[in-house]
């Protein structure tokens, strides 16, 4: 039943609750204004807004899993509502409604199908003493694909709106430019490894978006070259040497186009762009930028980022290679978050000019 299910993950977040107190230390903090002595060491108290300044990253990782903990049990309670509330329209029971929108809506596969899922299973049992199992397997895949399509189309029915919060990382640009106005009302940040292919990827959906947002995007690249890709790290450097001259992007776009990163093609790549050669070399061979790319990279494991592409929309975290339809989702969720904090900040503000000339 998915009503067990629901129970099962509130029981995940109880444990998660037990894991992750600090977050209701945080609570009874901000609800409380006070900043409370947390521990002594050698007769100095540690106060627990010391303690989030100073560890922010460490707790940003504590808070997220506790969070996707959160969103899991979350979105099944909103899955058991609209069934609940659809088998009382209907008057049966939410087994019943089940049966009759997705359990009888699983078909069979032929026998052909059967044997040519079997074929692709790696077992040394003959077809007819494994078929019942393939047969179940197919219906149950089939029953959990037609189950979510009936529920969405429900919460569609019930106008269905999350609300809750992803937390919030201190996620600044680091020490190259930034493309956009500083005061961009959407702050895209990503870690990323030149030698990615899936930052690759993404690289073209980011230019999709910086072409339709305008000055309302600000975007930031945050090195996080991975230990599989050995030449990562230097091209990573060679970017911040191309951007002492001006010209990270150019050199940036041209790294993701061409994805050329011998150290040779990437002097070549400054020729192209007309740089300075000498001081490029010298830069590159120096190994003048490493710290600073190092330094990306430790935010990053601070943070909890464990691949590429990690994305921050305005602090809150996206993993993956990202598609511009979930890139353009998440940007219209902040802009209309940012819209209202500002309709609300004029009303409280206007509030509180009438209640002054009473």
């Amino acid at each position: 039943m998915m009503v067990s299910r629901v129970v099962r993950g509130l029981l995940v977040l109880t444990s998660s609750a037990l894991l992750f107190g600090q977050v209701a230390a945080r609570a009874a903090q901000e609800t409380s204004g006070t900043d409370p002595v947390i521990a002594e060491v050698g007769g100095k108290k540690l106060t627990m807004s010391e303690l989030e300044h100073s560890m922010a990253d460490r707790l940003f990782q504590a808070r997220q899993q506790y969070y996707v903990a959160q969103k899991a049990a979350l979105e099944q309670w909103i899955d058991d509502q609209v069934l609940e509330a659809e088998a009382k329209r209907q008057n049966i029971t939410v087994k019943e409604l089940l049966d009759r929108n997705v359990k009888a809506k699983v078909t069979d596969p032929t026998d052909d199908q059967l044997r040519v899922y079997y074929e692709g299973v790696n077992t040394d049992q003959p077809f007819d003493a494994v078929r019942e199992k393939v047969l179940q397997h197919i219906r149950d895949a089939r029953a959990a694909k037609i189950g979510a399509a009936y529920v969405k189309s429900l919460r569609e029915q019930a106008a269905v709106q999350v609300t809750f919060a992803a937390p919030l990382a201190d996620v600044n640009p680091g020490d190259v430019p930034a493309m956009g106005p500083a005061n961009a009302s959407i702050r895209l940040v990503e870690f990323g490894d030149f030698q990615c292919p899936y930052c690759q990827l993404a690289h073209v959906e980011i230019k999709k978006l910086m072409e339709h947002y305008g000055d309302k995007i600000s975007f930031s690249f945050r090195d996080y070259p991975l230990p599989m890709h050995p030449q990562a790290p230097k091209a990573a450097e060679a970017a911040r040497c191309a951007g002492a001259q001006g010209k990270f992007w150019n050199y940036f776009d041209a790294l993701f186009s061409d994805k050329k990163l011998a150290p040779a093609d990437l002097k070549e790549e400054a020729k192209k762009l007309s740089l300075d050669t000498a001081v490029f070399d010298k830069c590159l061979d120096s190994g003048e930028k490493a710290s600073s790319v190092e330094k990306d990279a430790s935010k990053a494991s601070h943070l909890g980022v464990t691949g590429t592409p990690t994305f921050f929309i305005n602090g809150h975290l996206y993993s993956g290679a990202v598609k511009y339809d979930a890139f353009r989702d998440a940007i219209e969720k902040e802009l209309a978050a940012s819209t209202s904090k500002v309709t609300q900040a004029a009303m409280t503000s206007t509030g509180s000019g009438t209640n002054a000339n009473r």
